[in-house]
């Protein structure tokens, strides 16, 4: 089964230049991760992953990494999401907006696996 979370909001410090390391920004995270399916039989949390604490989880490591690059935020993000012995795969796309005069966004995915 597949369980998503889409557009989570992160303010956090993200880029290499000088300006950039001295302020947070925004970056949007996407994940979809591999579960067992067992909670669309039971209708328990127990036996899937609680995404309010997965959401919490990833944004507080991605303030503490202070990522220069977000390849390293997406890794760092996926990480989180393998913490939980439920999740069998996640791919972890980082969004950041703004970064280059006329490009709408950079992004990067970072996909592991048990």
């Amino acid at each position: 089964m597949k369980l998503s979370l889409d557009g989570l909001e992160v303010c956090c410090v993200i880029g290499d230049l000088p300006e950039e390391r001295t302020r947070a920004q925004r970056l949007l995270v996407d994940a979809v991760l591999e579960v067992d399916a067992a909670a669309a039989d039971t209708d328990e949390l127990s036996d899937t992953v609680d995404y309010a604490a997965l959401a919490a989880a990833i944004r507080s490591s991605l303030v503490d990494a202070k990522c220069r690059m977000i390849e390293r935020a997406a890794k760092i993000a996926a990480e989180e999401c393998l913490k939980d012995g439920r999740v069998f795969s996640a791919t972890v796309t980082i969004t950041k907006s703004g970064a280059v005069e006329g490009l709408r966004s950079a992004s990067a995915s970072m996909t592991l696996r048990r």
